[in-house]
């Protein structure tokens, strides 16, 4: 009978096998788009200003498409939102000028709310009981087509590239076209799965930025915004930081850092699939996300401490597993503590707390790198055990379940 309870609806493997497709679409080019935009002459802080541009447009149009699909289902928000990034890739491998590319680039991160309405779905079709596991599940899925994208990157810059296409620009062509797999199988597979109201109604406060940041003072969800938000800055501030550490004090490779990447990513599924429920089921969910940020935060200490390529690797094999626990419990904490009438809007809002770190952590980690290549290490470091504390207040009005 237990088992029969615990087992996840078939709905969630398909929009778990369509956020795997998205996020395989997503790292294609994360690898090719420094080096695309140079081709247009820009310049270091000019390109950039192409992963600002997407996470700024991201944390603006991901609520609204959450709250939207509260109002019109998810379905149709899912594929309006996969076919915004197959035209972006599409318009990014064509794009003539640097502006038509920075456009594509925002209008990708308008329509990249796909993950949060996936999640909002998640809640639809699993009870509180469930929720844990299916979220640890999907993040590790998510994760894991962070493995396959940039190989897939290499390989199409080495296909003979289309007529009107670049090398660099085959790498969006092939993002684009995994991107519209996905929106098939959501057309075709995926029912709906949030009753539609009855109204449907478009206001200038679904617009409001203001909205967004007033949520911090949401009693039962604020502080947990505020933690998504500290840690993914913490985060980002280590993930620009460790590149040029990893090349240039450790003195190893371009080709070497890939396979950083790589093992991050499988080392996060491993974790994500077989350890996370387990420990949900042994230990109070704070109690691991307190003692998760708190080991994340003494790794990024020790890596400035032992400047080694065989301590680095040591240190970054327990990075990758200790990592792949914070998010999936925080969104796990946000579904248990709001109603089954506003799962989109509170997913959709985190997401933007995280896309809005995701902008500000990159450029504090630039600022940072000034003092030195260790120097982002250390303040991270400190700011992570910090953030571990601020995530046990959360204690105090934890959920059930």
């Amino acid at each position: 009978m237990t088992d029969r309870i615990n087992r996840l609806p078939w709905r969630f493997w398909i929009i778990t096998l369509v956020a795997f497709i998205n996020a395989v679409s997503f790292t294609i080019i994360i690898p090719v788009l420094y080096p695309y935009a140079k081709q247009f002459g820009l310049s270091d802080f000019e390109a950039s200003l192409l992963t600002t541009a997407y996470a700024a447009a991201q944390f603006i149009g991901t609520p609204i498409l959450g709250r939207l699909s509260d109002r019109m289902g998810r379905k149709p928000l899912l594929i309006i939102s996969l076919l915004g990034t197959v035209i972006a890739d599409l318009m990014a491998s064509l794009a003539p000028f640097a502006w038509f590319l920075l456009i594509a680039r925002v209008l990708d991160g308008i329509t990249g709310g796909n993950n949060s309405i996936a999640q909002a779905i998640i809640s639809d079709i699993t009870s509180p009981a469930q929720r844990t596991k299916a979220f640890g599940i999907f993040g590790a899925t998510f994760r894991l087509g962070f493995v396959a994208g940039p190989p897939l990157s290499y390989l199409a810059q080495l296909v003979p590239p289309l007529p009107g296409f670049s090398s660099l620009g085959m790498s969006f062509v092939v993002s684009a076209a995994i991107a519209l797999i996905a929106t098939g199988l959501c057309a075709i597979f995926l029912p709906e799965t949030h009753q539609v109201c009855d109204k449907f109604e478009l206001t200038w406060s679904d617009f409001k930025i203001g909205r967004i940041l007033k949520s911090v003072r949401h009693p039962q969800l604020g502080r947990v915004f505020l933690l998504t938000f500290l840690s993914g800055f913490t985060f980002t501030i280590f993930t620009f930081a460790f590149q040029p550490f990893f090349l240039t004090v450790l003195g190893q490779t371009p080709g070497r850092l890939a396979l950083i990447f790589a093992m991050f990513g499988v080392i996060g599924f491993m974790t994500q699939v077989f350890a996370l429920d387990p420990l949900r089921k042994q230990f109070n969910i704070i109690t691991i996300l307190a003692f998760m940020l708190a080991a994340r935060g003494i790794l990024f200490l020790l890596i400035p401490t032992f400047p080694t390529i065989t301590a680095f690797v040591l240190i970054t094999i327990v990075f990758g597993a200790v990592n792949s626990f914070p998010l999936p419990l925080i969104e796990s904490i946000l579904s248990l503590r709001s109603g089954p009438q506003e799962q989109g809007e509170v997913l959709g809002t985190n997401a933007s707390f995280l896309s809005l770190s995701n902008a500000i952590g990159p450029a504090t980690a630039g600022l940072l790198v000034s003092f030195g290549y260790s120097f982002p290490f250390w303040v991270t470091g400190v700011l992570t055990v910090g953030v571990a504390g601020f995530a046990l207040s959360l204690r105090q009005a934890e959920p059930t379940g």
